[in-house]
């Protein structure tokens, strides 16, 4: 395992097999710190290989039964030692709460997560990890034709693109801007994010602001529980309030996960949007 996780950190290289060329390398004991990287591993079908993930890391349900090392906000790096993995993967914005399983010699693969383009390559850069490259090709493969099925029916010009607000937060108002992944699945399904005036792909949002934007439709975290004060400002000044068209994901992971569960989520949207502008 240590030789391995050398090669992997560029730090020595593999003996050549016979042809010459340094054998790839596969890794066989995997650590995931994002719930969408666990996804991917599993997709691909490495999920035998995963010994560890994070705390929100409850799709497929196999991952629940597994041990966690991290959660959004601290990384566990003694309990990932003693887990002897391969490699740890991660996203990019994790990297200052892996320093130290880096510190302790485990390598640790970064990936993005911003656009729907990093969730191919995050699949791919997956099953290359693993040994499962011609997997990941075809679920890629898969993915985007069944998006294409998603867009393509819809209307080309539409005569109105709703926009909309998505509530992740009510006490500060939290949402996604339009560096966001999920502003590129908005606007995919036919709408328009209404916090695109905000550059950070997640940030606080001021209530006096959303009252100006008046959002056609809320899009809503399901942990938000916005009922308990949708009765109150900023939420009781809004048109979309008063109107309904206010909606709840049925389950947050498929709109806000850049994983391979994004259509479902996509599909979702566009039922939602179409609803609330009929």
């Amino acid at each position: 395992m240590f030789l391995r996780s050398l090669a992997l950190a560029g730090l020595v290289a593999l003996a050549p097999s016979a042809s010459g060329a340094a054998p790839p390398f596969v890794a066989h004991r995997v650590v995931s710190l994002i719930p969408s990287l666990t996804e991917d591993l599993f997709a691909v079908g490495a999920g035998s290989r995963v010994v560890g993930v994070s705390a929100y890391s409850d799709y497929p349900p196999q991952a629940k039964r597994l041990p966690v090392v991290s959660s959004f906000a601290a990384v566990n790096a003694e309990r990932i030692v003693a887990l002897n993995p391969d490699v740890v993967v991660a996203i990019e914005s994790q990297q200052n709460l892996a320093r130290d399983v880096t510190r302790a010699g485990i390598p640790v693969r970064y990936f993005r997560d911003d656009s729907l383009d990093d969730v191919y390559a995050n699949l791919r850069g997956i099953g290359s990890l693993v040994g499962r490259a011609p997997q990941a090709d075809a679920i890629v493969a898969r993915l985007r034709a069944r998006t294409a099925a998603l867009t393509g029916a819809l209307p080309t010009r539409p005569a109105h693109r709703p926009s909309v607000f998505v509530v992740l937060g009510t006490a500060p108002v939290f949402t996604v801007g339009k560096g966001s992944y999920i502003a590129s699945l908005i606007a995919l399904a036919g709408g328009r994010n209404a916090a695109s005036d905000v550059d950070a792909p997640y940030s606080r949002y001021s209530a006096e602001a959303l009252v100006a934007r008046q959002p056609d439709v809320l899009i809503v975290d399901p942990d938000v529980h916005l009922n308990d004060s949708i009765d109150r400002a900023p939420w009781n000044a809004l048109r979309a309030v008063r109107e309904h068209r206010v909606y709840t994901l049925p389950d947050a992971a498929i709109l806000e996960r850049p994983g391979p569960r994004y259509n479902d989520g996509l599909a979702w949207l566009i039922e939602t949007l179409r609803k609330a502008t009929t």
